[in-house]
This record gives C-alpha cells, sequence and structure tokens, in this order.
C-alpha cells in the first residue's frame, strides 16, 4: 500500500498538509439500480443497463474536483489514483485502461507504469495518447496541462464518507460508458455493508478505538476522515478526536502517553504491512507500557489490509467487515 499510500499521503500531507488518504470506507441513500432510467448523478444524460455505451455520450460530469465534460466514450484511459484504478476495473472498463500510476497495485495485472499521481508528468501521461485521465488530485498542473492537450481529466478526490465513495464509482461509470456496471457495484456494496451494520450494531459508543496510521512518530486518524466516518457507523468512540487541531488535517499526532491514558479498547493498525512500517499486534504488544491498554490485553489489536483500508473504492465492504468483526470480538469481552 504505500508506495505513500492516501492515507500516508494524507498523513505526512495532513501533518505537512494532508495524510495517508490517497494511496488509503452510511450509506443510506438510494442508489439509482442497473436498471433505472433515473437521472445518473453527477449530470449527464439519463443510462440504464440497454443503453449503449456510445450513446451514454457526451456527458458532463459535476465530480467534486469541477465540472467535466467527455465528448466520446473513451478507448484509452490513464489512471493516476489507486482507488481510481480499482473503480475503473469494478464497473468493466478495464479494458479501456492504458496505464496506471506506481501506486496501483490492484487488481492483479494492472498496466502498472512509473507514472506518479502526486507529481504527475504531463509530458509522460501524454505518451500514453489518453483520451481520459483519471485521478484524485490536481497536481503539477496537470489538468491544465492536460487541456491544452485537448483531454479531459477527471479528478475524484479522497472520499470523506461513504456516500461519496459511492457517488465517485458512480461517477466513473458514467465517464467511461459503464453506469450500469457502476450501478451494480454500488448496489452490491450497499448491501454487503448493511448486512455487517445489521449484523455487528451501531450502538457501540461504549468501545474507544486508536486508529494507527504510523508509528514512531504515532499518527492517527479522527472521526473526520473517510476512516473515522466509517468507525462512527458502528457508533465506535475514536481516541484521537480530543486530541485533533484544525491544522492536522483530520490526521494528529499523538504520543505515546496520551495513546496510553485513552486507553483504546481496539486498535487498528493500517501500518502493518513491511512497506508501511510492520506495525504487527506482537510488535504493539512489546511496545513500552501498551501491555496494559485493554486493546492489547484483550486481544484486540487488529492488523488491517493497509491498501483496503486506505482506499475508498470497491473494497470498500472488506473494511467494513474487518470493522465490524473487531466490534464484534470487542463487545463480547
Amino acid at each position: 500500500m504505500k508506495a505513500l499510500t492516501p492515507v500516508a499521503s494524507a498523513v505526512l500531507a495532513a501533518c505537512a498538509l494532508t495524510a495517508l488518504a490517497a494511496c488509503g470506507s452510511s450509506g443510506s441513500s438510494s442508489q439509482p439500480s442497473a436498471q433505472s432510467s433515473t437521472p445518473a448523478p453527477g449530470g449527464g444524460p439519463v443510462a440504464s443497463s440497454s443503453t449503449p455505451a456510445a450513446a451514454q455520450f457526451p456527458v458532463t460530469i459535476s465530480a467534486p474536483g469541477g465540472p467535466v465534460t467527455i465528448k466520446a466514450q473513451p478507448e484509452r484511459i490513464v489512471s493516476l489514483s489507486p482507488t481510481a484504478t480499482e473503480d475503473l476495473f469494478a464497473v468493466g472498463a478495464g479494458k479501456q485502461v492504458v496505464a496506471v500510476d506506481l501506486s496501483s497495485n490492484y487488481p492483479a495485472g494492472v498496466p502498472k507504469t512509473s507514472l506518479n499521481g502526486v507529481t504527475p508528468n504531463v509530458e509522460a501521461i501524454a505518451g500514453y495518447s489518453p483520451s481520459l485521465v483519471v485521478t484524485d488530485q490536481d497536481a503539477n498542473g496537470l489538468v491544465a496541462g492536460m487541456k491544452k492537450l485537448g483531454v479531459p481529466v477527471l479528478v475524484e478526490p479522497a472520499a470523506a464518507s461513504v456516500d461519496e465513495a459511492y457517488a465517485q464509482i458512480t461517477q466513473i461509470g458514467q465517464a467511461t460508458g459503464h453506469l450500469a456496471g457502476a450501478q451494480d457495484v454500488v448496489a452490491g456494496m450497499r448491501a454487503n455493508v448493511a448486512a455487517d451494520l445489521a449484523k455487528a450494531g451501531t450502538a457501540h459508543s461504549d468501545l474507544s478505538y486508536f486508529w494507527e496510521v504510523s508509528a514512531n512518530p504515532y499518527y492517527s486518524a479522527t472521526s473526520k476522515t473517510f476512516a473515522g466516518s466509517i468507525a462512527a457507523m458502528f457508533g465506535l468512540k475514536d481516541i484521537a478526536d480530543a486530541a485533533a487541531k484544525a491544522a492536522d488535517g483530520g490526521y494528529p499526532q499523538l504520543t505515546p502517553e496520551y495513546i496510553l491514558s485513552a486507553k483504546p479498547q481496539i486498535i487498528f493498525l493500517t501500518d502493518n504491512q513491511a512497506t508501511d512500517g510492520g506495525q504487527t499486534p506482537a510488535v504493539v504488544a512489546a511496545r513500552p507500557g501498551w501491555s496494559a491498554i485493554p486493546a492489547v490485553k484483550n486481544h484486540e489489536v487488529i492488523a488491517m489490509n493497509d491498501d483496503v483500508a486506505a482506499r475508498w473504492g470497491p473494497r470498500l465492504p472488506l473494511l467494513v467487515a474487518e470493522i465490524a468483526a473487531a466490534v464484534e470480538s470487542a463487545a463480547g469481552k
């Protein structure tokens, strides 16, 4: 995950400005079904599963990064965001993707390149003759540079909520001619998330947690972040909230003393992979004084899938399921 994943980028950038959000998940509003003729979110023509892809264009997407008009179904797509890459392949646009950034690693076999979404190079991107570029930020004059070449750029920044994640998938489906596929993906995600919430429960305000983004120094994610919003769906209490400052961007630095005194009942590790810091439950238990923390004593230190925890795409239900399992376990102790 961490070729400076979205959350890793978000943290360091949050300290510097943001954090581990871009590398590295409640939607209760209804989503049009794949058969629906309801106007598609984000603007553009109405489409259904029976609408030919070409007939869905031109389309204007009202994305968070600004409106984007796509004149024809893009045949050559460049993705500069790991989440966008997952979204593209999930909705059925994989065959149109000709290049993805160096941090994109899922699904297996994506056309990975040395392109960098954090510091994009317009000339290098143009070398792939794209008809659409999808990214999570407008860095290095990317949008303006590609506009000069007549190439639209769809900017889908880190989602702040599950509903925003659903909306981005739908917009990517629209932008690529796969709206029905996107609607199917979102419908499946909603169903899986709802099932886990129903099973684990949503009233666990008696359970506190520490979401570890990185160690030495320790950075966490507050309930105002995407990850925090998901934990909040279960009613969990985030120990980082009390230490948050506006300048943190939702990713405050916490001292070991603060964490010890907060006594979290669950610890979620999103820095457990070797490339992310290698902070396993065993490593956490060996930290000075941490053996007294309820989460450590009760074996509620959860090694998350770092990539899944840092992205906001189609694998979001896996993140929800990991949190649900931890909640069920901790609630029983």
